[in-house]
């Protein structure tokens, strides 16, 4: 709660009134037996739904106990890209606009309330937050509003400065809920989720989801020429428009 009243609006929070959400993510997820790695930029046009995404894929991992780490970010950024792009209607929000700024609200749109006895509903409301911040942009109120929320999430522990795969410092918070933990670092700064991690224990233990959000913001126009991935902002605190204007080709 103290965080979601502290923090800072970003450079990119002034990017909102251009047409494309860029997001750009690494992703390790469970797929059956096998662990998938992606690198993914998304440009989604806010008002038809158009946009593309250029991905870079590793081979999968045919094994789910695994635990990503850096050397295999660097084989992400040397694997060729492939781009896809987007007819109108085809790229949809998480959640659709306007989102609820109120926490009881976006909680509800998140997680249904009629579940928050169960013991999936922390895990599941955990979840909802950073599907959120990873496919959404959010502005400074409405990161306020998923801290507010996740501040509210039953079981939920504060670890202290934890430095996530990219070597992003943050906060970090766990949650433990129906044989799930999740560990999640936040820039304290802006808000932003930087990293989230979740691994189960059970029959099946192993590596669930791991997924970086290493840049975010608004863009005039969709990238055209599939490029190098860029260095990436070692700051979770938002990205300037004119940086992510550079990948349109």
């Amino acid at each position: 709660m103290a965080l979601a009243k502290d923090i800072e609006a970003t450079t990119a929070d002034g990017t909102t009134n251009l047409p494309y959400t860029y997001v750009h993510t690494q992703t390790w997820a469970r797929a059956t037996n096998a662990i998938t790695r992606m690198d993914l930029r998304r440009w989604r046009h806010d008002a038809d739904g158009s946009g593309q995404e250029i991905i870079r894929r590793l081979p999968d991992l045919p094994r789910v106990d695994h635990q990503p780490d850096r050397a295999e970010r660097k084989l992400l950024a040397q694997v060729p890209a492939a781009a896809k792009r987007y007819l109108v209607n085809s790229l949809h929000p998480y959640l659709p606009d306007p989102l609820p700024t109120d926490a009881t609200a976006l909680a509800d749109a998140l997680a249904p309330r009629k579940l928050a006895t169960e013991p999936a509903y922390p895990r599941m409301l955990t979840g909802g937050v950073v599907a959120l911040s990873s496919s959404q942009y959010l502005n400074r109120e409405q990161r306020a509003a998923t801290l507010r929320v996740l501040a509210a999430v039953p079981h939920i522990n504060y670890l202290g400065q934890i430095t996530d795969l990219a070597g992003r410092p943050g906060l970090g918070f766990a949650v433990s809920a129906d044989g799930s933990t999740s560990q999640l670092v936040i820039d304290p700064r802006s808000g932003d989720i930087l990293a989230a991690q979740e691994r189960l224990t059970g029959r099946r233990p192993g590596l669930f989801s791991y997924i970086l959000i290493l840049e975010r913001g608004h863009t005039a126009s969709t990238a055209t020429v599939v490029q190098p991935s860029p260095t990436q902002h070692p700051a979770g605190t938002g990205t300037q428009a004119s940086d992510l204007d550079r990948q349109r080709g």
